[in-house]
């Protein structure tokens, strides 16, 4: 078994990202596998060495290790997106041979009029091939404006199904996943959908565990690996984590960092402990390192409601750690 912690370095870690990391570290684990720590830095704008630094100093202080990653290497690397260019590179130009790909011209002013179009989202998939079936000629005409292309990936074939730990049998037609979508932007920016399918495919990733909010993306990511020639990992979509207000946490909110979280005093088996008391792993929010579940943890255990904290979650994590400086953990 392999899996993958695989944190985007654009912003602090938070209480949502740790409880997501905690549940997938637990499943290779308890099964003796082998993990991966990769750093999805694929978005240039936003990504920042200092957030990738914050993130493996965080995870190390929490207790959650890895096997293979930037900074120890290992048989698959790299383990940073950003020096895998290459790589993603040579893939699409494969696919272009094999007419799986091709160049759209359509920019975002009128990508946006198409989304907001009256009963747009009744019409089929938010991008309805205008690009398809250009002819050279045609597409000639439009390098000739000054117009570059995004390649956009075709998938002609029927339902895109699979089995999910958490929520069941997933069927989605090509359409309902948002038809043809973007590969590569017209900027030359790789796609997150692209480079995370290649990088699970050559790091031999067999089981992703991550939060419910990427369920929507996994159907593009099983015909990536198709095109790719190789077996999709199992799937797992957990829970999210939400503020005592029902809003999902988000690294632009800023708020329940785990370094600031830290530097306030609260303690690494604070955290770990009341995370595994709301994954149903301990009957109490008492102190914990991560290691203390690993023989008795089973991922289908974890309860499917979102986690959503208490308002008063700050104290509670200061008490906890009160309480783990008292008892000597």
């Amino acid at each position: 078994m392999r899996g993958r912690l695989a944190p985007s370095p654009t912003g602090y870690m938070h209480l949502g990202n740790i409880w997501s990391f905690l549940l997938c570290w637990l499943a290779v684990r308890s099964r003796g596998g082998t993990l991966v720590l990769r750093m999805e830095d694929i978005d240039p704008d936003r990504s920042r060495p200092e957030y990738a630094d914050g993130i493996m100093r965080d995870l190390a202080w929490l207790g959650l290790d890895w096997d293979e990653g930037p900074d120890v290497g290992g048989p698959y690397g790299p383990y940073v997106q950003c020096e895998r260019y290459d790589r993603y590179a040579a893939v699409l130009e494969a696919w272009q041979r094999e007419g799986h790909v091709y160049p759209c011209f359509c920019t975002r002013k009128e990508l946006r009029a198409l989304a907001s179009a009256p009963h747009a989202e009744d019409c089929g998939p938010a991008y309805p091939g205008l690009c398809l079936h250009m002819t050279g000629v045609q597409r000639e005409a439009m390098v000739a404006q000054g117009r570059r292309a995004a390649l956009r990936l075709h998938w002609p074939e029927g339902e895109i199904v699979f089995d999910d730990l958490f929520h069941g049998r997933q069927s989605m037609t090509w359409e309902a996943c948002g038809g043809d979508f973007a590969v590569r932007r017209s900027d030359g920016v790789f796609a997150y959908q692209l480079a995370v399918a290649v990088d699970d495919a050559d790091q031999r990733i067999t089981q992703v565990v991550r939060g419910d909010d990427i369920l929507h993306c996994t159907p593009r990511q099983i015909v990536l690996h198709r095109l790719l020639g190789v077996q999709p990992p199992t799937y797992a979509h957990v829970p999210l984590v939400h503020d005592h207000e029902g809003a999902r946490l988000a690294k632009r909110h800023r708020h329940f960092e785990v370094f600031r979280m830290r530097e306030s005093g609260v303690l690494p088996e604070a955290i770990i402990g009341y995370l595994a008391c709301r994954a149903g792993l301990q009957t109490e929010c008492a102190p914990a390192r991560p290691e203390m579940f690993i023989h008795s943890f089973r991922l289908e255990d974890v309860p499917r409601a979102p986690v959503v904290l208490e308002a008063d979650i700050a104290d509670r994590l200061l008490k906890l750690s009160a309480s783990a400086r008292c008892s000597g953990r």
